[in-house]
Parts: C-alpha cells; sequence; structure tokens
C-alpha cells in the first residue's frame, strides 16, 4: 500500500499486522518498508520461511555423497585456482 493510503488507514493496516500478516509499504510505486507484527519471534531464516522469502534446504550438506577422487597424476582444482590466484597478485 503507497504511504497515503497507510496515513488515511493506519489502524487497518496495524490490525493487519497485529494479526501475524506483513503489510508492504510503497512510496510511489518503490517498496520501502515493511509493517511488520512487533512480536515477531524467530530468527531471520525461520521468519523468511513463513514468509515464503525462504525455502530451508531439504537435506543436511553432511547427507551428501563423498567428493570424487582425484585420479593418479592429477593435481585437485582448488589447488590449481589458488596456484592461478598467488600468480596474478604478482
Amino acid at each position: 500500500m503507497g504511504i497515503r493510503e497507510l496515513r488515511q488507514h493506519a489502524s487497518r493496516y496495524v490490525e493487519m499486522a497485529k494479526a501475524g500478516q506483513r503489510v508492504a509499504v510503497t512510496d510511489r510505486g518503490t517498496l520501502v518498508a515493511y509493517l511488520v507484527p512487533a512480536d515477531d519471534a524467530g530468527t531471520l531464516l525461520e521468519r523468511l520461511a513463513a514468509s515464503g522469502d525462504y525455502l530451508p534446504p531439504a537435506a543436511d550438506i553432511g547427507d551428501l555423497l563423498p567428493p570424487p577422487t582425484i585420479p593418479q597424476g592429477r593435481r585437485p582444482l582448488s589447488e590449481v585456482v589458488a596456484e592461478q590466484r598467488d600468480a596474478e597478485r604478482w
């Protein structure tokens, strides 16, 4: 809602926020703020997940397969990249 709308109907939007809704406030069509409940509990990620702005991971990183083995006679890519970065600094 725009700032003028907020001013004219502030109590309505405060009630929406008290009910748990996150109300977007715009100025000339540009998002400038959110009106949120004061007792908005939880971490930032929990609040983002609740609002639908964040999708938590489906699995733990520890559940991933082990990294592939490095063929004999080859170096790990991380080692090659580090070497190239060092060479670029000079």
